[in-house]
C-alpha cells in the first residue's frame, strides 16, 4: 500500500472505495466520497484495511525475535546447567575435606 492507492474497505455494512493519503505505521488516512460529504478525510488503522498482509508480517517478525532469543535462552540454560555442575563440584570437594578432617 502506498499514498494514491486506490483501496476498499469495510464502512458499516457496506464497503467504501477511497485513496490514500497518509500511512503511519499502524494508521492510515484515506480520501473517501461520501454522499453529502465529497472527499472526506477518515483514519483507519492498516489491520482494518489490509488485517491478511499485515497479520503475515507481524508473524514473520515474531518468529524471527523467538528465534533469536531461542538461541539466547538456550545459551543461558547451558550456562545455568554449568553453574550448577560446578557449585555442586565445590560442594563435593568441601565435603571430602571435612571427612577427611574428621578421620585424622
Amino acid at each position: 500500500m502506498q499514498v494514491g492507492d486506490k483501496i476498499t474497505f469495510p464502512f458499516g455494512k457496506d464497503e467504501k472505495e477511497g485513496t490514500v493519503v497518509k500511512i503511519f505505521p499502524k494508521t492510515v488516512y484515506i480520501k473517501v466520497d461520501f454522499d453529502k460529504h465529497k472527499g472526506k478525510i477518515i483514519k483507519r488503522s492498516i489491520i482494518e484495511v489490509q488485517p491478511d498482509k499485515e497479520v503475515k508480517k507481524k508473524d514473520e517478525k515474531k518468529k524471527k525475535e523467538e528465534k533469536k532469543q531461542g538461541v539466547t535462552k538456550r545459551e543461558a540454560k547451558q550456562k545455568e546447567k554449568e553453574k550448577k555442575k560446578t557449585k555442586a563440584a565445590k560442594e563435593d570437594r568441601k565435603k571430602e575435606k571435612a571427612a577427611q578432617k574428621s578421620a585424622q
